[in-house]
C-alpha cells in the first residue's frame, strides 16, 4: 500500500539557546552576555565597566519554512542569516552579502554555548557559560 502524505515537517528550533550566558573568553575590563528566552528571542550586550559599549536583539525566525538568525544592532536595519546547517545543539547560517559577519555558528560543547562569527579572512571566537542572572536584572 502507497500513501500519499502531505504532512510537512515541523522545524526544528534550536532550543539548546535558551537561558543565560556570560561570555569567558572576554578582553580583561569587559564583559558580554546573551540571553535567550523560550521564545528564542535573545539580546546581547558588553558592559565595559559599568557602561554599555554594544547592544543588539537576536531572534530565531522562521520565513518560507526556512530558519533564520535575525540580527537588530542599536539605530541599523535587521540583518538576517539563514540556516544552513543544524544539529540538534548546532547550527550555521550564513548571509554572504553581509560585510561582516558572513557566517554565523553557535553550538554547545561540554556545557558551554560556543558561537564562531566569521568572514572569509577574519573570524571570532566566543565561549559562553551559563550563569544565574537574578542579580543582573
Amino acid at each position: 500500500m502507497v500513501s500519499c502524505q502531505n504532512e510537512k515537517k515541523e522545524i526544528q528550533k534550536p532550543s539548546f539557546l535558551i537561558g543565560n550566558w556570560i561570555r569567558v573568553n572576554d578582553k580583561e575590563g569587559v564583559i558580554t552576555y546573551e540571553m535567550w528566552n523560550s521564545s528564542l528571542k535573545g539580546l546581547g550586550y558588553t558592559l565595559k565597566e559599568k557602561d554599555t559599549t554594544f547592544k543588539e536583539t537576536l531572534s530565531i525566525v522562521t520565513i518560507k519554512d526556512t530558519l533564520f538568525l535575525k540580527v537588530e544592532a542599536v539605530n541599523e536595519n535587521p540583518t538576517l542569516f539563514k540556516f544552513t546547517q543544524q544539529t540538534d545543539s548546532s547550527f550555521v547560517c550564513e548571509n554572504e552579502k553581509n560585510e561582516f559577519p558572513k557566517k554565523i555558528k553557535y553550538y554547545l560543547e561540554n556545557d558551554q554555548l560556543k558561537a564562531i562569527v566569521s568572514s572569509d579572512d577574519f573570524k571570532i571566537d566566543f565561549i559562553f557559560e551559563r550563569y544565574n542572572s537574578k542579580f543582573l536584572q
